[in-house]
């Protein structure tokens, strides 16, 4: 089950979460998608209209709806969703008098997780409580990284929550993959940016990189991950070497 997580905003965190979900979907592990950020474009990313659900990630998380009821199916075989709406933007005010707070996602998911070979926790580009919730229920971490200016600005401060999470809530959570997005190898920049998170997270950070494409940022309005909505482009490749490199010839649950 992994977190993906950074509360700096368009690092690539829903797009990542998105496609290398379709793309470990398409190895033929089955993979739950849950989103938990109140935009909701991981859900819309993957097809998922907000008039066609009746419960969301908010009736599971703020009204202990079992989580297999928010569960969408995507138009990717293998593929499934629990989905996000605006709602969820009250939850961080919400929550704060709730008993047990911080594991309100952690007992939902515990109901599913041996139904997917893959969880993958899209959490919001903040630190506030729903991102501990997703943290909380995770055990690991991958953190999209921006090949860009200011690239590991904040990376510090979600280590040390990350760190904190371990320390009280979940002691086996890690950072164990970080992926560089938005990579564009004609720039210096990006090239310097690369070397210098590998030298700092060698054994954290992915082989296989995501490039800056148009075609990566046109896929989410329509409603298609990468991987379907361009099968051949760069993007779409890098996803599924990143799955592959992600899932590591992981074994498949049993159907």
């Amino acid at each position: 089950m992994l977190a993906v997580a950074n509360q700096k905003g368009g690092v690539g965190k829903t797009t990542t979460t998105v496609n290398l979900g379709a793309a470990l979907a398409e190895l033929d592990y089955r993979v739950l998608v849950i989103d938990l950020d109140p935009q909701g474009n991981a859900t819309t990313g993957l097809g998922i209209d907000a008039r066609n659900f009746e419960l969301s990630m908010y009736d599971v998380i703020m009204r202990d709806a079992p989580l297999e009821d928010a569960v969408e199916p995507t138009s990717l075989r293998n593929l499934f969703v629990a989905p996000a709406t605006i709602d969820l933007a009250g939850v961080e005010i919400e929550l704060v008098p709730a008993f047990s707070r911080e594991l309100k996602l952690k007992r939902a998911v515990d109901s599913v997780v041996d139904d997917f070979d893959f969880v993958l926790i899209d959490c919001p580009p903040s630190l506030g409580l729903i991102t501990v919730n997703g943290l909380a229920a995770a055990s690991e971490v991958l953190v999209p990284i921006q090949c860009e200016y200011y690239a590991l600005e904040g990376l510090g401060q979600l280590l040390r929550n990350v760190h904190l999470v371990s320390s009280n809530l979940n002691s086996a959570l890690k950072v164990t993959t970080i992926v560089l997005t938005m990579y564009d190898a004609r720039t210096r920049l990006a090239i310097d940016v690369a070397t210098d998170v590998r030298e700092h997270f060698p054994e954290q950070v992915c082989r296989n990189v995501i490039p800056r494409t148009v075609r990566l940022s046109e896929a989410p309005s329509f409603g298609q991950p990468i991987t379907v909505f361009d099968p051949t482009s760069r993007g779409a490749i890098a996803y599924r070497e990143l799955a592959k490199e992600v899932s590591n010839g992981a074994t498949k649950r049993s159907r």
